[in-house]
This record gives structure tokens, sequence and C-alpha cells, in this order.
């Protein structure tokens, strides 16, 4: 055999190996489910605390405003949405 054809045996077994690896740690489909709860846990909880602490805030003003409501809200979400991208990027 030549050389060239060994060099090409050994990328195709090691192609093989990986691949069978690959297939072996595939997460379950409860795995990838409690993933994705997880993803959108992280995503919804800090709107929802941000949105009834601007709530709060706003009843301690007194008047009819919606202002920390609507800041804490959105601050939720850019918080949410780092949280998932951290999350997804490990």
């Amino acid at each position: 055999m030549t050389e060239s054809e060994d060099k090409l045996r050994d990328q195709v077994a090691r192609q093989a190996r990986r691949m069978a690896r690959a297939e072996h740690e595939r997460p379950s489909l409860l795995a990838q489910t409690t993933y994705l709860g997880t993803l959108g846990l992280v995503l919804v909880l800090p709107i929802v605390v941000g949105a009834y602490v601007g709530d709060w805030l706003d009843g301690l003003v007194g008047k009819q405003s919606v202002h920390w409501t609507v800041g804490l809200i959105l601050v939720g979400v850019l918080v949410g949405t780092i949280n998932v991208y951290l999350m997804i990027r490990e």
C-alpha cells in the first residue's frame, strides 16, 4: 500500500470513531427537553421579576405611572437574553 492510502485509511478510521462516539454521547429526548425548559425559564424569570418589581415601585410613586414597570421589563428582557446566550455558549 502506498503512503496516501495509509493516510486515507487512518483518516476514515478516525472519522468513524468520532461518529460512533458522537452517536453514543447524543443526549436523550428527556435531556433535550430539560435543556429547552431551562432555557425558557432563564429567559422568562428576569422578565417576570422585572414586571413585579416595576409594578411595586410604580405603586410606591402613587400615580398611575408605568415607567418603572416598562423599564424593568425591558431590563428583564435584556438580562434574560444575555443569560440564554451565555447558557447556549457553554
